[in-house]
């Protein structure tokens, strides 16, 4: 096998290796210069809790991402299993993604869609190199919670859904010896 072959053999692999494990769906907002913009993400994750600190990886071709760089902060919008088609318009190119979008600003003026599940409003803290995308962590300046619904999932290619909101796990707060069962 060449080495050029090697390379996309693994990118290949590794693309659906990682799509076996189901990440949520989400949405990252900012305006700049007057103007919303946002993008699709799935690789949000919490960094640190003190200070509290989520990362994720904008595509380095996104013609989105510069802009929402340049305002220095965004929303995390946290989408609900029933938001697969607000997250498909987010994920297109050449397309205004805020034509028909309900939104309310949030304190840095980002806009909070409508209808999600939670929101995360952050500053840039960091922006590092990672390959074909940029890793940036965000401090998160304020959050709230919105809804009340299962989350939107993104597994195989594909957006999924819970199959029930109840999995006969513990329930929210209780104690760690039924936490760990």
């Amino acid at each position: 096998m060449t080495e050029t072959t090697d390379r996309q053999a693994k990118k290949h692999d590794l693309r659906e290796i990682m799509g076996h494990y189901a990440t949520g769906a989400s949405v990252v907002t900012a305006t700049w210069k007057g103007r919303p913009y946002g993008l699709a993400v799935n690789s949000l994750t919490s960094v640190s809790l003190e200070p509290p600190l989520v990362l994720f990886c904008p595509d380095k071709r996104s013609e989105t991402w510069p802009p929402i760089r340049d305002a220095g902060h965004f929303v995390v919008n946290i989408l609900a299993h029933d938001q697969d088609a607000l997250c498909r318009t987010f994920a297109k190119r050449g397309v205004d993604r805020f034509a028909d979008i309900g939104y309310h600003e949030s304190p840095s003026g980002s806009p909070v869609l409508h209808d999600v599940l939670a929101y995360l409003e952050c500053r840039i803290e960091a922006v590092h190199d990672g390959g074909d995308h940029f890793v940036t962590i965000g401090r998160v300046l304020d959050l709230g919670v919105v809804g009340d619904l299962p989350p939107l999932l993104f597994y195989r290619g594909g957006f999924r859904q819970l199959a029930g909101v109840d999995d006969g796990g513990p329930e929210p707060g209780a104690p760690p010896e039924q936490a760990s069962r």
